[in-house]
């Protein structure tokens, strides 16, 4: 097993920590322990494009014609109609 030194950690940090583990019943160590495993698989997840993320959003919303490409026009303010 590996072995990680953190130097110059805020005594707020620390202490939020300690809290933490309280919480969770773990040592202080285990807490940093599970933190870190957590990011490092969260690293590893596929990142979902935006454009993606924003039709998987309104999919129930019902809209079923594709939207035109807007790239390369110039952007322009909105006409309501006044």
């Amino acid at each position: 097993m590996a072995q990680l030194i953190v130097r110059h950690l805020e005594d707020d940090v620390k202490a939020r920590l300690k809290r933490r583990a309280e919480r969770h019943g773990r040592s202080m160590e285990e807490e940093v322990r599970q933190i870190l495993h957590n990011a490092a698989k969260e690293a590893n997840l596929p990142v979902t494009k935006l454009g993606s993320r924003i039709a998987a959003r309104f999919k129930k919303a019902g809209l079923t014609a594709d939207l035109p490409e807007l790239r390369g026009q110039l952007a322009r303010s909105a006409d309501f109609g006044k």
